[in-house]
């Protein structure tokens, strides 16, 4: 499918017109379009790929999709939804919806004892559009809800005033298109060596390299819903990597590590015997199976039979061994006959490689056989189901080239093994594949948070969750026996429901191991010892305990806390106890999407080194469409992200919070007024004595929302606590002394400076990343800043390498004040 239709809102009476395209060979011709599943008569709407709707009623909104076939097969596009408003009824309320921020530690709480704020937001929904888009097959730009007005308040908060900027009025405007990024690393699954300017095809079309160091970035195009991606090593030493890459609809980048299997090392064969090659025989376990290739079975592209010595490379790709999941190919799922887009159990894959011995030229192969040894199924239901596939390259799906019919015994080395036949023919190079399909599905629902107290309005959007299906041996849940499908989904503003293979007769027939990673970085599950809480986790008993719930940790607490493992129980409609989630019947997506958070879900959290951000510009950094044009804002362009980072040296006996506060310093309409606040815990440098580092952010000075005027921000760095600055980078005061104005350092507990222009780097103790994804940009520079070079990237604080100002800290004496509480106190004398 390569055009879908797109959702639309109108009012009564309007029109509206949905467009599809398929392609495939043959050309697909036929098209049918559904209304909330239902297919609409063809006579009556007159449809082809397009389908128009005239006079519009209320009972025509819904979801819409189309189906295009052919002999050769069917596909289903994604589902559009149509909104239809009443004459006269307002498609973006005025009314700000309630969203909240978290408000400095020194503001007094409200008399619930939060200290969360309600600043407003405008739901990004579709206004009602008009008549001018007559096809209706062209990018709509279209209307959406958003900021028509904000106000400035001033809350007290330790005698001084904090500004806040609040959502006062909704309106229709522009949609915000911002652009959808995945980025991330190819490297090679068993060294983790980069893959160096290796080719990236969308499709047929090259649209890049990957650099030095294996990294890449994608932009996705507009209309598409599904993401295949092909890696191709140049010199041939992998496997081409075919992945299904997730991406955040809403704009911003999704980072991807891309692992490529190495190809296995040719063996010679003689074209005129009969060859067999086994498939999976490492690690001393008995083959999967085996292709067998019978006398004059190599071909050249011509037809010509090939006589003379083979290089034959078989790669398998083993589901007995847990490691081999990352380096799988697609997302295993097929079409179906009418469609739809269904799930694939491995028991294997194979990716082939034969070459004249001589010229090294590629050669085909007329019909060969794979045999599959009946033992290596568990599933007696699988072995009636067993069938062969290969990878169509372009769409990520699997294509059916044939089915495994049981056939005779032969004698193995220990005792008689059934094997399932299949046959097929190598024409192109593709990767094979040993699948069942499987009807026994579920939905498994996760949420992640910011920081562990799990608040609602603290949800992370933008992670990637990935769920591997396991089959463990009975009755030993933790000791897996393979792995049978992986996939992976991205964090909405509701969380995200990940497919999982479930069973309802035995709990543990199958179980899903599952991690999740923002920017590369691993969120933390939460514990499942020494005491499980329920509360903690997400999902109340007695239905937890039939999950079985476990960290990867439960049992060794050396091993990582970024991963659990639960049984995929298939909920019982009449048991209450499992109808309210986290894990949902296969037709129940919807509301396992729409689900309340208050309903059963699974969780992962971010570990904050305690960390606090406030801007007087509300703005969601997982949510891009959340950002507001205005002189105040701390990013002022939502296409690029620019995080700015000083590293600050402590030498004290303990570790103190720092602050960073940031006011406009020299541009006309925001000279002294704040743009917001950072406060970060230092971290000690673990080889020096009473010392640790503290890497804080800043604003970046250049030009705000408006692109016309560069504004230094004028940041001021305070340590928490009774210190006094002892030194700063050399090259850092030069620089400043260079590039007037100066900010006065009068006070010696602090550090101030105009911030500067130039992106300087750890010769100064500055820190600069630009990226598309304000988190990725922040995650690279605080890397950067702990290991104090400008390319590097460490966890572990480096506290006096690439510094910018050291202050030195004592105890203070009972009852006297810091400069920092003088500064909240009495901040005029200050």
């Amino acid at each position: 499918m390569v055009l879908h239709p797109k959702a639309k809102a109108r009012v009564a009476g309007q029109e509206v017109t949905f467009c599809c395209k398929a392609s495939g060979t043959p050309v697909p011709k036929k098209y049918y379009w559904y209304h909330n599943g239902t297919m609409l008569e063809r006579r009556v709407h007159r449809y082809g790929s397009r389908l128009v709707l005239r006079g519009l009623t209320l009972a025509q909104a819904g979801t819409y999709h189309c189906k295009a076939s052919t002999e050769a097969g069917a596909i289903k596009s994604a589902p559009a939804q149509l909104t239809v408003l009443a004459q006269g009824q307002q498609s973006c309320k005025p009314e700000p919806e309630p969203s909240l921020v978290e408000l400095p530690s020194e503001c007094p709480q409200d008399a619930a004892g939060s200290r969360y704020y309600d600043v407003g937001r405008c739901p990004p929904a579709p206004c009602a559009g008009g008549q001018a888009d007559r096809s209706g097959c062209g990018a709509e730009a279209g209307r959406c809800c958003g900021v028509r007005r904000m106000e400035m308040r001033e809350i007290p908060c330790a005698g001084s005033l904090l500004p806040i900027k609040v959502v006062a009025e909704c309106g229709c405007g522009p949609c915000t298109q911002p652009r959808v990024l995945v980025q991330g690393r190819v490297t090679a699954a068993d060294t983790g060596e980069p893959l160096r300017f290796g080719q990236i095809f969308l499709g047929g079309r090259k649209v890049g390299f990957t650099g030095y160091k294996g990294s890449f970035t994608i932009e996705v195009p507009p209309d598409m819903q599904r993401l295949v991606a092909r890696f191709v090593d140049r010199q041939q030493r992998f496997v081409d990597a075919v992945k299904v890459l997730p991406f955040n609809r809403r704009g911003g980048a999704v980072y991807q590590e891309v692992k490529m299997l190495r190809k296995k090392e040719p063996v010679d064969l003689d074209s005129s015997q009969s060859n067999a090659i086994p498939l999976g025989e490492a690690s001393g376990r008995e083959p999967i199976g085996e292709l067998v290739l019978p006398a004059g079975a190599f071909l050249r592209p011509s037809g010509e039979v090939f006589q003379g010595t083979v290089k034959a490379s078989v790669t398998f790709l083993d589901p007995r061994d847990m490691a081999t999941a990352s380096a799988a190919s697609s997302d295993l799922n097929f079409a179906d006959a009418e469609g739809e887009i269904v799930p694939l159990r491995t028991y294997g894959m194979f990716a082939v490689d034969f070459r004249e011995g001589e010229t090294g030229a590629a050669l085909q192969t007329g019909p060969v056989e794979v045999r599959m040894d009946a033992g290596q199924v568990w599933m007696p239901e699988h072995l009636q189901k067993m069938k062969l596939w290969s990878l169509n390259p372009e769409t990520g799906l699997w294509e059916e080239e044939g089915v495994l019919q049981p056939a005779g015994k032969s004698r193995g080395k220990r005792e008689e093994r059934t094997f399932l036949v299949g046959n097929l023919e190598i024409r192109e190079r593709r990767l094979f594949n040993l699948d069942v399909p499987e009807d026994r599905r579920c939905f498994v629902k996760v949420r992640a948070y910011s920081n562990e107290k799990f608040n609602p309005y603290e949800q992370l959007e933008g992670v990637v969750i990935n769920l591997i299906n396991l089959e463990p041996q009975p009755g030993y849940p933790a000791n897996p026996r393979a792995w049978g499908r992986f996939d992976s989904v991205v964090t909405g503003p509701n969380g995200a429901c990940l497919p999982a293979f479930c069973d309802g007769q035995r709990p543990d027939a199958y179980s899903a191991y599952v991690t999740a990673t923002l920017g590369g970085e691993e969120l933390e599950a939460v514990a499942s010892s020494p005491k499980l809480n329920p509360n903690a986790v997400g999902v109340s008993q007695p239905y937890l305990g039939k999950l079985g719930y476990r960290r990867l940790d439960h049992d060794d607490p050396n091993l990582k806390k970024t991963a659990f493992q639960i049984n995929v129980a298939k909920p019982d409609p009449n048991n209450v106890d499992e109808t309210n989630g986290p894990i949902y019947p296969y037709r129940s997506l919807e509301e396992c999407e729409e689900a309340p958070v208050s309903a059963n879900h699974l969780r992962f959290y971010r570990v904050e080194v305690d960390k606090y951000e406030y801007n007087v510009v509300p703005f969601k950094e997982s949510d891009l469409t959340s950002w507001t044009g205005d002189y105040l804002s701390w990013w002022p362009n939502p296409q690029e992200f620019r995080a700015c980072f000083i590293k600050v040296q402590i030498e004290g006996p303990q570790e103190y919070m720092v602050r960073s506060r940031n006011v406009g310093g020299s541009h006309p309409r925001t000279r002294g007024q704040l743009y917001g606040l950072r406060d970060t815990r230092s971290v000690r440098d673990m080889l020096l004595e009473n010392t640790s580092g503290a890497c804080v952010e800043f604003k970046c000075s250049g030009m705000l929302f408006d692109q016309s005027l560069v504004d230094r921000t004028l940041v001021s760095i305070i340590p928490q606590g009774s210190c006094r600055r002892t030194a700063v980078n050399s090259l850092l005061r030069e620089y400043l002394s260079r590039h007037p104005p100066v900010a006065e350092n009068n006070h010696t507990a602090a550090f101030t400076m105009l911030a500067p222009v130039d992106p300087l780097g750890h010769n100064y103790g500055i820190y600069t990343v630009t990226d598309q994804n304000p988190r990725l940009a922040k995650e690279i520079a605080i890397g950067r800043c702990f290991d104090g070079t400008s390319d590097g990237f460490s966890r572990e604080m480096k506290a006096d390498a690439g510094t910018a100002v050291t202050f030195t800290c004592q105890e203070r004496p009972a009852g006297r004040e810091s400069f920092f509480q003088r500064l909240l106190t009495a901040p005029a004398e200050a």
